[in-house]
């Protein structure tokens, strides 16, 4: 199975760098993507929006045979989301890592702080004690090492989805700020953060306690939580 993977704001493809090696012992092929403006910290990002970042992993999603597996991690969930509108009979599942669907007309996050068209990575101090939790000074400090920003348009731009099959589309979450118990809370309550998802037909659960990050706090169990997913998606399709 092909495994597409789309990190999250201020991540390029080399952030799955520990989690892809037990994919591709289990018989996988991955595809770490590093999405358009996010080449370089001194990358040109203006000009660059959400339908931008949809477009370049559809672009991968054509040129594979057959269904794939897309993941997404925080941001990336409303790019996976995106593209499995766009291509709802290519992808076997769509699995949101401490992320989920967004949908139509929803941002991903506009409140945080841009320089011109650039959204960096902001202060420790800035993030909820919950996005942080295993994520010790080593790693903060080699994540913001290696951080690029991340294009204001990503950041602030208008999901726009048009296919109603993808609803159909199997999903997978993988809970790490909060637990799955709690996201089945707020979809029973009707909360807008989880409307999108409240429309899939057919959604799993996998708890995953961690911060915001497992792949780099958790990275072997993100990558077991991840073929969990692929290998009962998988059994569906035999």
């Amino acid at each position: 199975m092909d495994i597409i993977l789309v990190p999250g704001f201020w991540l390029d493809a080399s952030f799955w760098e520990e989690v892809t090696p037990a994919l591709e012992a289990a018989g996988h092929r991955t595809r770490p993507l590093t999405l358009p403006a996010k080449e370089s910290v001194d990358a040109a990002r203006s000009g660059i929006n959400l339908q931008d970042h949809i477009d370049a992993v559809v672009e991968v999603l054509d040129g594979l045979p057959g269904k794939v597996v897309l993941v997404g991690h925080s941001g990336g969930g409303a790019i996976i989301h995106g593209a499995v509108d766009a291509r709802p009979d290519k992808v076997a599942r769509a699995v949101y890592v401490d992320s989920g669907p967004l949908g139509e007309g929803g941002v991903i996050n506009d409140e945080l702080p841009a320089v011109g068209d650039d959204v960096p990575l902001p202060p420790w101090e800035d993030f909820d004690d919950a996005d942080l939790v295993d994520l010790d000074a080593g790693l903060r400090q080699a994540f913001r090492d290696r951080a690029i920003p991340e294009p204001r348009g990503v950041a602030y731009g208008k999901q726009q989805l048009h296919d109603e099959r993808r609803y159909e589309v199997p999903a997978t979450v993988i809970a790490c700020e909060f637990p799955s118990a709690m996201i089945r809370e707020w979809i029973a309550a009707g909360h807008p953060f989880v409307a999108e998802l409240a429309k899939v037909r057919d959604v799993e659960y996998i708890d995953l306690p961690t911060g915001h990050w497992p792949q780099f706090t958790k990275p072997e169990q993100l990558a077991r939580a991840i073929l969990a997913a692929v290998d009962r998606t998988t059994t569906r399709q035999v």
